[in-house]
């Protein structure tokens, strides 16, 4: 039996436009505020038409030492050039670019997800050191 985490693909974002690219300081101090963003096509473009985009990025926290990741953001991207003409009519188009901030006093890894409706999910995660 299959399970979803079979599902998820990985990659160098350097050479693979779906990988989730986290932008993140890889140390910060204990209760000090933490940017993150996440995007999708950093060093490659993503196509974001209506028959090909990203669908949504979700960005999810696990400090060391526990079982359970936080869920810090989802965020979806609806805006791909469709509208009442038809596909790619529109002149909208949302970017796969999200940005959170974030408080933590414990370690721990930082986890990005995305979903390209075409190539399914995608995944990436990033070390994070509280001093």
């Amino acid at each position: 039996m299959a399970s979803i985490k079979d599902l998820f693909q990985t990659a160098d974002w350097k050479s693979e436009k779906h990988v989730p690219v986290i932008e993140a300081e890889p140390k910060v101090k204990k209760g000090e505020s933490l940017k993150i963003t996440v995007s999708v096509g950093k060093e490659i473009a993503h196509p974001n038409t209506t028959e090909h985009h990203i669908a949504w990025i979700e960005l999810y926290f696990l400090p060391k030492g526990e079982k359970l990741p936080y869920q810090l953001g989802r965020f979806e991207f609806s805006a791909h050039g469709s509208s009442v003409q038809g596909p790619n009519t529109s002149t909208v188009y949302t970017q796969s670019v999200a940005s959170c901030v974030v408080k933590t006093e414990k370690s721990g890894t930082i986890f990005a997800s995305s979903y390209c409706n075409i190539h399914g999910l995608w995944e990436s995660s990033q070390d994070l050191t509280v001093e």
